[in-house]
């Protein structure tokens, strides 16, 4: 264990990226290996101090505003692996200012560590980029789909486009790959999605009725005798939402190792196509930072360009 500030009260000063946060949540971060209930306790007793005065639990930290920390006692850190450096990352960005960022995700690449993955895309980004002092996923893409994804450099930034995506501002396109004739130009797919674990601790999504709303429109781009390509519009942003839409209506998509045809997925394989056709292709909002419309396109990846060609 060790001292937080040598056994004497620290001071901070709060920057711009941290502004708005709880100051409880901020504590939890900055006293890593504090028990949160010893961060509590001491916001509860008063000993720390926001600009010379008591400051609740549900206080919201202030741009400028100076906390007093007493001395409190830490683990001791273990030395963590330094997360790879990839090139391929720096090269996939499509848009960068001080406020946002957005990347062309790679398909195979998770968007955050856990689950047995070490590193994600945003552990890989600030590892890389140790002079960025925020750097937070706007959103998330599952591992196996590629295309567009957005973070936030600020924390203004970040609640500005959550709350977009609350209000539904945010528009997602994706081009996805089925098996089959899909029949109509345009459908409109309204279908309840409820969350559920495997045995093996696995999550996976089911059409059941005391699910969430969820909501996608998709439209023919073009069609072959045994498969479709279709723009899926997120209109509700759930999890796996366009893979089990589609694999209820009995499309499923191509590659999909989870909701799809196993047996289908064997022979795209041997001809090439070895991961799931389901590319985050075209996000529109308003930016952060004075409203002006912004639009993020990202081409299909050279792989599903590929497979498309090869049918004609």
């Amino acid at each position: 264990m060790k001292d937080l500030g040598k056994n004497s009260v620290s001071r901070h000063q709060i920057g711009e990226e941290a502004g708005g946060q709880r100051i409880d949540n901020y504590l939890v971060k900055l006293l890593k290996g504090v028990p949160k209930s010893h961060v509590y306790r001491i916001l509860r007793s008063g000993e720390v101090r926001v600009n010379g005065g008591r400051a609740k639990p549900d206080y919201r930290i202030q741009t400028g505003d100076e906390l007093r920390i007493p001395p409190v006692r830490v683990a001791e850190r273990t030395a963590k692996a330094a997360p790879p450096v990839s090139a391929a990352l720096e090269r996939a960005v499509l848009l960068e200012d001080e406020h946002v960022l957005a990347l062309n995700k790679p398909s195979g690449l998770a968007v955050h560590g856990g689950s047995g993955v070490s590193f994600g895309v945003i552990e890989q980004l600030r590892g890389q980029r140790p002079q960025a002092r925020f750097l937070e996923l706007v959103h998330r893409l599952d591992r196996d789909t590629s295309g567009v994804l957005l973070l936030a450099k600020k924390r203004s930034a970040l609640t500005g486009l959550h709350e977009q995506l609350r209000e539904g501002q945010v528009k997602k396109y994706y081009l996805v790959l089925v098996k089959g004739k899909w029949r109509n130009q345009k459908q409109v797919v309204r279908l309840n999605l409820h969350k559920y674990l495997l045995a093996s601790g696995e999550r996976r999504v089911a059409v059941k009725d005391e699910g969430q709303e969820s909501h996608t429109v998709f439209e023919l781009q073009r069609a072959w005798q045994d498969y479709s390509l279709l723009r899926a519009e997120l209109k509700t942003g759930r999890t796996h939402q366009i893979r089990v839409h589609l694999a209820h209506l009995g499309f499923p998509i191509a590659g999909d190792d989870k909701y799809g045809d196993f047996e289908l997925n064997k022979q795209l394989a041997r001809t090439g196509l070895k991961r799931m056709f389901l590319h985050a292709a075209r996000v529109a909002f308003r930016h952060p930072s004075g409203g002006a419309k912004v639009v993020v396109e990202a081409p299909l990846p050279p792989e599903l360009q590929k497979f498309i060609d090869s049918l004609g």
